[in-house]
């Protein structure tokens, strides 16, 4: 029996369900930091904790994903969303037996373990479709990975209808929106239980793991592993805040997220066929411009027409990064396999956690803590400055705002009873004003990918060309560029 198809939705359902987590943990956030006062680097960290277990499951499971087999990874991965939605519905209850620190490292490893079970998933689903379609890889691939940004369209709609207090139908308690991405996990879960697995194609030209090993020799995949570093910073790092970020600009911020992903879900049905008819890394260095601009002009824009544009600008631009990136590493290191493929996964994923969601909090915490002090007293400063530093790398330790006394005074300005006084206004203009700025900071890591991707199309024209390494010694049929076949698990 052809159970081609079953497999193939089941697969698309884990990034559905992957994606919806995403986007609804992005509109909780700002619940979050109400209800247990954290700074935005510790939601920074948390929403971190959803994309560093990830980067490390893929790049392990990459590499033994063949002698283990297909279907007890995907249990697993099932059991693992299961627990991760476990340890994360628990929060409230360890913050009122435990206190705020207790339920920081419980988020964590909520989003930790969400993140394992969507690392074990990408591990699996992109082989196995592969297989499942081996004339016809690039086309499947690319609809297996419209999941992701489906997913955050279904999720962004119901942070839209449920999450917080401009919600559009009723507001909730935030456990139950988190919960909503258990609907496609069961779904997967039941199917992949009862279904049977190919084998797979690994191994299939007779590429040794010692070969494998030797292709990060290179100093072009070293050069596109820095490059996709960056790619993670700014595409998940970004989205991991963009709804908390422009939360303090617009209403019901949740739709930016939602439109850029529709862009992103659309494009990428057609992602095969516009790679195929240009230069990949063109498209990068096109992608990394667009990227660039869409974030400095969302970190000014005031006005709903400029946010739109603004908006569309940088849905284009982070549209074609991660698949196209992993297209290239598929088509200059085929002697690398799913290693190579998983190793820059898993680079990028570590980076948007590691760096990219802590980075982003931190510039928060600054700009907004400096703009505080700068316009207001020392007194009002001192109220409404969190009691704890933060701290990023090598950059000195900041003073953020205090979560739950920002969310007290958004509250109130809600109230037309109780106006805000001046110093309170203030308070809240220093925090959307470190939001934007983090924006427009953050802009200048796709400015400097665009450098390094004209680097990279300097480099493949003096070498005549790019052109598709293949070990077989012929150029594959009707997919001379594959890049686009593959996106992100956040």
């Amino acid at each position: 029996m052809d159970n081609r198809k079953v497999l193939l939705w089941a697969s698309f359902l884990t990034l559905i369900a992957a994606g919806m987590g995403f986007a609804i943990r992005g509109d909780v956030l700002a619940q979050w930091e109400a209800v247990f006062g954290f700074t935005k680097v510790e939601l920074g960290t948390i929403t971190g904790g959803g994309l560093v277990g990830f980067g490390i499951t893929i790049i392990f499971f990459s590499a033994i994903a063949d002698q283990i087999g297909y279907k007890p990874l995907m249990v697993l991965a099932f059991v693992l969303h299961l627990l991760s939605a476990a340890i994360t519905l628990a929060a409230m209850p360890i913050f009122q037996a435990y206190g705020k620190e207790a339920t920081y490292w419980a988020l964590y490893l909520g989003m930790f373990t969400f993140a394992l079970a969507n690392g074990i998933c990408e591990t699996v689903i992109n082989p196995l479709v592969a297989t499942l379609y081996p004339n016809q890889k690039t086309h499947y691939l690319n609809i297996l990975h419209a999941g992701w940004p489906g997913g955050l369209i279904v999720g962004g709609l119901l942070a839209y209808g449920f999450v917080g207090e401009n919600a559009a139908i009723a507001q909730m308690r935030w456990e139950i929106p988190m919960a909503f991405f258990l609907i496609p996990t069961f779904a997967y879960g039941v199917i992949f239980l009862k279904e049977s697995f190919p084998h797979s194609e690994a191994k299939a030209a007779g590429v040794s793991f010692g070969t494998m090993l030797k292709e990060f020799l290179s100093p072009l995949l070293l050069c596109l592993l820095i490059l996709h570093a960056m790619v993670g910073y700014v595409e998940l790092g970004t989205d991991s805040w963009i709804t908390n970020i422009m939360g303090n600009v617009i209403s019901n911020s949740v739709l930016l997220l939602v439109y850029t992903s529709g862009l992103m879900f659309v494009l990428r049905f057609f992602a095969g066929p516009i790679v195929e008819r240009i230069n990949p890394v063109g498209l990068l260095l096109v992608s990394a411009i667009f990227a660039c601009i869409g974030l400095y002009a969302l970190g000014t824009a005031v006005t709903a027409v400029m946010i739109f544009v603004a908006a569309t600008i940088y849905g284009l631009g982070k549209t074609f990064f991660w698949p196209t990136m992993l297209g290239v590493i598929g088509e200059r290191f085929p002697k690398g396999g799913a290693l190579t493929m998983g190793f820059m996964g898993g680079i990028g994923m570590l980076s948007a956690g590691l760096l990219g969601g802590p980075g982003i909090g931190y510039q928060q915490d600054r700009f907004a803590g400096e703009q505080l002090q700068a316009t207001t007293s020392a007194a009002v400063a001192e109220e409404y400055l969190s009691e704890d530093e933060t701290s990023f790398l090598f950059f000195p330790p900041a003073a953020g705002l205090d979560g739950a006394k920002v969310a007290a005074l958004k509250e109130k300005s809600s109230q037309e009873s109780a106006p805000l006084s001046d110093d309170e206004k203030l308070v809240l203009e220093a925090g959307a004003f470190g939001g934007r700025k983090a924006l427009r900071y953050t802009a200048g890591i796709p400015f400097t990918m665009a450098i390094g991707y004209l680097m990279l199309v300097l480099y493949f024209r003096a070498k005549g060309g790019y052109q598709a390494e293949v070990l077989h010694g012929e150029k594959p049929d009707g997919e001379r560029y594959t890049g686009g076949v593959e996106g992100p698990v956040e």
